[in-house]
């Protein structure tokens, strides 16, 4: 099939002097950007590259780009690794999604030696000379495009495997839905080694566009990050939490920093706290509520949030913005979504049912993991022989405005944009020598911000938090750290004898 990285060398062949990425060292032009995907993409297929073979990628931010697009482009599947995470948290997400070759650089190399990846790496900066770039084939639409990773309840990351006709249809559908074109400035936002930055860096190039990359630093000073969207006209975000919207607002010069961003997109947790402060207000330009799984292709529906005052598609006129509602909008094209009760029946308009969404987004499965894959993408009961759901967990309604998202069935909770399962930081906590039982609950503080609290038993008076915390960040990512710990003698337990957790929630602790 014909992919979205032809269609960029097309644009490069057309205009290569037009300027594609700004990083921190200087710019790089179209043709030259299409010309190293070209040359390090042979010297993946020289080494084996090709269609279901997974190639780890693990690069800083500056090289992103062009290594994203040279795996897709050699026909392999790419997996992302952001080398911030702690090294055993790299290892697991090598080996359970199957890595069979690393992507990275010279001076990364020595430090990602342990990584359970056969074979020497290959290196971005030392790609293979034009006599060795092997026979360039464009995929088959069901080959794997990418592996993405969700927080599991065995303990370990589950790996999604997403197709190519999934990935292709979804960034052709924000270039159109986002209307991005030639003039799109884009900053890249979401870390290295998640979907959203495949989004951030791929769509842009797809509109012809220029993507802009700073250091992670830069993202976290608010002066540094205003400075940064003036100094390169960055008109575009595309993969913002509503918790970094919240972080920008409650700084004195939030209207600032955002002055001349015309597209906001968010997505990953509810927007409704952000929009109850008055968030709206911020954003000058348009912003787009995002909603979708991992397991299908990043977003599936978007609602664009109207501006105080600006007269909606039903004539009345908007006094807040955002409502009672945690409203996600309308399906994209390419992409089904049905509410269905327990017996897989829909159910009506204004009733809350159990979101279930299909279309080519819809991901192969769980790498390794038959028995979940079966569990969670089930029979189309609606669609053409053939046709699946993935099962989201996610309750909703259908309103005026389109889908109101309503919460989850079961225990996993956003966490700062993450999809985060409980049951992986417990697993964790109970490895510890000194703990014999741990539960851990979400809570949320006045802000309206999801964070995570660990009741813990058995932990002697010596050990402290710093100590617990230090265990977990030898193996988890920062958005899995609790941020209180309560100790307690026993866990409640309900009349069935399972751990009580509504009491855990509800009650109060030492910390």
């Amino acid at each position: 099939m014909r992919t979205f990285v032809d269609d960029i060398a097309t644009l490069a062949t057309r205009d290569p002097h037009r300027v594609a990425v700004v990083g921190p060292t200087g710019s790089t032009a179209y043709g030259e950007l299409i010309d190293r995907v070209e040359r390090l993409a042979g010297g993946l297929r020289s080494r084996g590259a090709g269609p279901e073979t997974v190639c780890a990628v693990a690069v800083d931010r500056a090289d992103a780009v062009v290594a994203t697009a040279a795996v897709i482009r050699s026909g392999a599947v790419f997996l992302g690794l952001d080398i911030e995470q702690p090294p055993a948290r790299l290892a697991a997400l090598a080996r359970t999604g199957g890595a069979r070759m690393l992507l990275t650089t010279a001076d990364l190399a020595e430090r990602l030696a342990g990584l359970p990846v056969p074979g020497p790496p290959v290196l971005l900066d030392d790609p293979a000379p034009p006599g060795e770039r092997g026979v360039l084939t464009g995929p088959h639409g069901r080959n794997a495009a990418y592996v993405s990773h969700t927080s599991g309840s065995t303990g370990e990351p589950a790996p999604v495997l997403i197709e190519h006709r999934g990935l292709d249809a979804y960034l052709r559908s924000v270039v159109r839905d986002c209307r991005l074109g030639p003039d799109t400035v884009a900053l890249q936002v979401a870390p290295q080694g998640y979907d959203a930055s495949l989004r951030d860096t791929l769509a842009p190039l797809l509109a012809g566009g220029r993507v802009v990359v700073v250091p992670r630093a830069v993202l976290m000073r608010p002066a540094a990050l205003g400075a940064a969207i003036r100094e390169r006209g960055v008109n575009t975000l595309l993969s913002v939490t509503p918790s970094f919207l919240s972080f920008i607002a409650g700084q004195p010069d939030a209207a600032d920093i955002l002055a001349g961003v015309r597209l906001v997109a968010s997505s990953g947790e509810s927007l409704r706290p952000f929009l109850a402060a008055g968030g709206r207000g911020l954003v000058a330009g348009e912003l787009i509520n995002q909603y979708g799984p991992t397991e299908c292709t990043m977003t599936s529906t978007r609602h664009a949030v109207p501006r105080v005052g600006e007269v909606g598609n039903d004539g009345t006129v908007r006094r807040r913005a955002g409502g009672g509602a945690d409203v996600v909008g309308e399906p994209l094209d390419h992409v089904a979504v049905r509410l269905l009760d327990n017996d897989l029946v829909p159910v009506p308009d204004g009733a809350t049912g159990e979101v279930f969404i299909g279309g080519p987004g819809v991901a192969r499965g769980y790498r390794g993991q038959p028995s979940r894959t079966a569990e969670c993408f089930v029979p189309d009961p609606l669609g053409p022989p053939g046709a699946r759901l993935y099962r989201t967990g996610d309750l909703a309604r259908r309103g005026p405005r389109g889908l109101e998202y309503l919460g989850r069935t079961d225990r996993q909770v956003k966490i700062r944009g993450y999809r985060v399962d409980p049951a992986e930081v417990e697993g964790t906590l109970l490895s510890h020598p000194g703990v014999t039982g741990a539960v851990v609950t979400a809570d949320g503080d006045e802000r309206g911000r999801v964070f995570l609290t660990a009741h813990v038993t058995g932990v002697p008076a010596g050990v402290e938090d710093a100590e617990l915390r230090s265990h977990l960040l030898r193996t988890l990512p920062p958005h899995l750290m609790p941020r209180r710990f309560v100790r307690r003698d026993s866990l409640p337990t309900t009349r069935s004898g399972k751990i009580d957790r509504r009491a855990l929630a509800s009650s109060g602790g030492t910390s």
